[in-house]
């Protein structure tokens, strides 16, 4: 019997040894993504080829990486597992938006045409929950959106096709601009609340006559809880890491709009500061010491490369809007 027990334990240790591991190689996240550029037959960039390629790889990343999409997993290792499905969650949040902005901006002249029917549904697919793991499951409809976003790629790269379009405009990227901004922001305020902040409510400042449906207090105490903290940071970082890619894509597509405004560095910077945010974590655990304590708080250290990039982006937006 004594025997018996001990192969048991054995085993079950076998086992959590195992699940301990490919837990962990399941973690490893993503490297940063090349853009991937198409020239025409005239040595001509097509415009909007590495914008929409950088939104297909980067879903196609998230689905292909070792593991698969984690988010909806249902069994173990992954059902325990938690960082890496907030960095995909994060990742997916900033396709998201690139997506319902090509939707809205980017494949359209102006307010009066028509959407594109392949970005419209890709789009629609994108806002499943990423946590759905029945049919449809997540992984099923994100594999639609990228067949569907492949087909719109095919078709703006077909120079005998003037149905689809991308418009690399400085109106259109500010549309996408400000959604980062949004972003960027909150994150950066989740981030920063992980030692616990007094805030101030300046949600009507700027406009006497200006309303709201329900009264706050005029100071609160924010502070992301201790099981959370983790996982807005790795949110915050997969976030960052798809934004990177995105950026990068940018770069080519808005070359000539960028230069004009001489706009290159600022976009440069941006891309900066988000590598900064990729920078390998070495201690095994996220820490969370107080702002000048002894102990290291690494929610701070990525707040202040989101808040930089943020601030970034908010320049980059005024000279845009520049004439």
């Amino acid at each position: 019997m004594q025997i018996t027990w001990k192969k048991i334990l054995a085993l079950a240790a076998t086992v959590i040894l195992i699940l301990y591991g490919v837990s962990i190689w399941w973690s490893s996240e993503p490297d940063v993504l090349e853009p991937e550029v198409l020239n025409t037959e005239t040595g001509e960039i097509i415009t909007g080829y590495a914008t929409t390629s950088a939104l297909i790889n980067t879903l196609d990343t998230l689905l292909s990486k070792p593991g698969g999409w984690l988010s909806n997993d249902v069994a173990p290792p992954s059902v325990l597992m938690d960082n890496m499905p907030a960095f995909e969650f994060g990742a997916l949040e900033q396709a998201r938006d690139l997506a319902l902005i090509m939707r809205k901006e980017f494949s359209r002249s102006q307010s009066q045409s028509t959407a594109d029917n392949d970005l419209f549904e890709a789009h629609s697919k994108l806002n499943i929950a990423h946590s759905n793991w029945l049919i449809p499951s997540a992984e099923s409809q994100y594999s639609d959106a990228i067949k569907l976003l492949k087909l719109y790629r095919a078709r703006i790269a077909d120079s005998h096709n003037q149905n689809a379009q991308f418009y690399a405009r400085a109106d259109n990227l500010n549309e996408w601009l400000k959604e980062v901004q949004k972003r960027l922001g909150s994150m950066s305020q989740r981030l920063s609340a992980s030692v616990g902040q007094d805030r101030l409510n300046t949600d009507l400042a700027g406009d006497t006559a200006a309303r709201q449906s329900t009264p706050n207090l005029a100071s609160q105490h924010i502070k992301t809880g201790w099981w959370q903290i983790d996982d807005v940071f790795y949110e915050a970082r997969g976030s960052c890491w798809a934004l990177l890619n995105f950026m990068r894509a940018v770069e080519v597509d808005f070359a000539d709009v960028l230069k004009k405004k001489n706009a290159e560095v600022s976009l440069r910077q941006i891309i900066r500061e988000l590598e900064s945010t990729q920078q390998t974590v070495w201690s095994p655990m996220i820490l969370n010491g107080s702002g000048f304590g002894l102990v290291a708080n690494h929610s701070l250290v990525m707040a202040n490369y989101v808040s930089r990039a943020n601030a970034a982006v908010i320049d980059l937006t005024n000279l845009l809007s520049q004439g």
